[in-house]
Order: structure tokens, then C-alpha cells, then sequence
């Protein structure tokens, strides 16, 4: 009895052996289609960033050139924000000015006008 048991148990692990050995076949499949998916994606943001140097360069991008590449889009993005709000404020002290000076044009016509 005891040697059936044995043998059921071996029979039993050898089937849980089997299942993971396909568990693992198919976590490494997944492994591989994802590292495919992620340099995919990383040679289409390098693209999409810098499609001449993505085009020259003709081998795989790695992670850091994509960082690096979307961080200066990210400082350039800034840097302009930052100018638009500069002009922003450049025009508006215009306007301000130009509504001064206006003003003060009519001001002056019609001082002119009762001095005629």
C-alpha cells in the first residue's frame, strides 16, 4: 500500500512537473514578445522624437537614449512654455502702453480742438 502511495505521489509531482515546465514555456514566451514589444516601442518614440536619428542610427535604441530623448523634448517644451508666457506679458505691457498713448492722443486733440 505504501509503495502505490509512493507511486501515486510520484505520478502526482511528475504531473506538477510537467505543468510547470509548460507554465514556464509560456512565461518565457511572454517574456520574449514583450522585450520585442518594448524595443518596438522604443525605436517608435525615437522615431517619432528624432526620426533622422532614429533612421541613422540602424540598431536598437536603448532605454537611456529614449529617456534622454524625451527629456529634451520635455526641457524644450518647458523652455517654450515659458517663453509664450514671457510674450504674453511683453504684449500686454504693449497694449497697455498703446491704450496710454492713445489717451493721451486724445487728450491732446482735443486741447488742440479748444485752442482752435
Amino acid at each position: 500500500q505504501v509503495e502505490e502511495e509512493l507511486k501515486a505521489a510520484c505520478s502526482q509531482q511528475a504531473g506538477q512537473l510537467q505543468e510547470m515546465g509548460h507554465r514556464e514555456r509560456l512565461l518565457r514566451s511572454d517574456l520574449q514578445r514583450a522585450g520585442e514589444q518594448l524595443e518596438s516601442f522604443k525605436s517608435r518614440v525615437m522615431q517619432a522624437c528624432s526620426p533622422s536619428a532614429a533612421a541613422s542610427t540602424g540598431k536598437s535604441v536603448t532605454e537611456q537614449q529614449v529617456i534622454e530623448k524625451v527629456r529634451q523634448i520635455s526641457d524644450e517644451s518647458q523652455q517654450s512654455h515659458e517663453r509664450e508666457k514671457s510674450l504674453q506679458k511683453e504684449l500686454s505691457s504693449r497694449l497697455a502702453k498703446e491704450k496710454e498713448v492713445s489717451a493721451d492722443i486724445e487728450v491732446f486733440k482735443s486741447s488742440l480742438q479748444k485752442l482752435q
